[in-house]
């Protein structure tokens, strides 16, 4: 039975918005932004939270289980609960004293104050290890969608449970396995743009313009 849409499906830009995570994630994990910018990353995933929402109501009232509830998964953790974690970190390391120079630190006693608690991943580790047994467990719902997309959530699976590892410290060496973490959110987000795209243009012309592989199990 085809899939009735009281709206056109807000599908591409809740993969674009996972872009924006993947993209942003995937430059931390590689070192190329400082915690400097990471209210600025806040800011892009409030944004991309907002259209992961409204994709996932959307999609939850047409009845598509899978999508309305992973969107639904990822607006609340990847992008919401994910902006106010690296706030915290931020302000947590302006609090101890992180972005004083040596300097001012000691020619200042107020500004070498360093009470304020440093930032720890640990806590991070367990809810993420609940999160990547949801969207684990959910996987196998996407081998009927097309295969491209089954891959991107199974990359996704798996730099979540390296992160898992990473923040509990119990696996994943983090100077061996953050980049590669960084390399694969990066693949994601691209391979997100490309099935926006090819969602768009695909349906605006009615053919296939953009190849999409078929689902593995139909």
């Amino acid at each position: 039975m085809s899939q009735e849409h009281t709206f056109a499906s807000p599908g591409p830009a809740g993969l674009a918005a996972l872009a924006v995570a993947c993209f942003g994630f995937g430059a931390v994990f590689l070192g190329l932004v400082k915690p400097g910018g990471y209210p600025i990353l806040a800011a892009w995933l409030v944004g991309g939270g907002i259209v992961q929402i409204v994709v996932a109501i959307m999609e939850l009232k047409d009845k598509n289980l899978t999508g309305g509830n992973v969107f639904l998964f990822f607006c609340a953790f990847f992008m919401f609960a994910a902006a106010l974690s690296l706030m915290s970190k931020f302000l947590l390391l302006v609090g101890a004293g992180a972005f004083i120079p040596k300097e001012a630190a000691a020619a200042s006693a107020a500004a070498a104050i360093t009470w304020f608690p440093k930032p720890d991943p640990y806590v991070e580790g367990w809810c993420w290890m609940a999160g990547a047994a949801f969207l684990t467990a959910v996987t196998p719902a996407y081998a009927k969608s097309t295969s491209l997309l089954f891959l991107l959530v199974i990359l996704v699976d798996i730099c979540l449970w390296l992160i898992v590892g990473m923040d509990t410290g119990w696996y994943a060496d983090p100077a061996t396995w953050k980049p590669m973490v960084g390399y694969m959110l990066i693949f994601c987000g691209w391979i997100g743009i490309y099935l926006a795209g090819a969602t768009v243009c695909n349906t605006a012309y009615g053919k296939s313009i953009y190849y999409v592989p078929k689902p593995l199990v139909k």
